[in-house]
């Protein structure tokens, strides 16, 4: 589910949207390709590059091909690359259990750069804007897209 929180042009050719998204659990996965691409037409740009970023410090976009298998792949390989049960000093600190939350973001990574031509987003066939929830609990987790362009 997408809803529109706000949305602002500025006199610079840069366009602000931003979306939001309840994710229920720990390796919550959402295809936000169709309001990545609502976002630039909205824009009203026709060549540019849209900005995907996700605050926090427990999330994540990328761009996977959005289907049951890869899904699967991509959290078993995030598992042994951040083992959930593994020793984390945030732990230590934080006390919160989501040591395992913060690497995993930090391998993915908070933003994609996607550009886009006479306003359609250029991913291959097979992508898909993808947004991950990597805390150790469910939450709405905001997107800001921002849209540079002529």
């Amino acid at each position: 589910m997408t809803v529109k929180k706000k949305a602002r042009a500025g006199p610079s050719g840069v366009y602000t949207h931003e979306l939001e998204y309840p994710m229920r659990k720990e390796l919550d996965l959402a295809d936000i390709t169709a309001g990545v691409t609502k976002a630039v037409q909205k824009s009203g740009f026709i060549n540019g590059t849209a900005t995907v970023f996700v605050p926090g410090a427990t999330g994540a976009v990328t761009c996977l091909e959005y289907e049951p298998g890869v899904i699967a792949d991509f959290k078993e390989a995030l598992e042994r690359a951040a083992p959930r049960a593994g020793q984390y000093e945030h732990n230590r600190y934080q006390a919160d259990g989501n040591g395992h939350s913060h690497v995993r973001a930090g391998l993915i990574g908070p933003s994609l750069a996607i550009p886009f031509v006479d306003g359609q987003l250029t991913l291959g066939v097979w992508q898909q804007v993808t947004l991950v929830n990597f805390d150790n609990r469910g939450r709405r987790r905001r997107v800001i897209v921002q849209v540079v362009g002529a």
